[in-house]
């Protein structure tokens, strides 16, 4: 699917890092790179929820 987000786990990503790959996924998703005024709300909110699930995963990961 996105083989351009790199793999996070194993290392000690920085939340730049995390919060670039949750924008990727979130761009592959909704198909916009940018997302119409109307959609920014919206996208933005996308995109933190995406990095916090991934900040939650990397964590609890063994």
């Amino acid at each position: 699917m996105c083989r351009s987000i790199l793999t996070l786990r194993g290392t000690e990503p920085t939340e730049e890092e995390i919060r670039a790959a949750a924008l990727q996924f979130v761009r592959k998703l909704s198909g916009y790179r940018v997302p119409a005024r109307r959609n920014v709300e919206v996208f933005d909110a996308a995109v933190e929820e995406v990095a916090a699930a991934t900040e939650k995963l990397l964590a609890t990961l063994t």
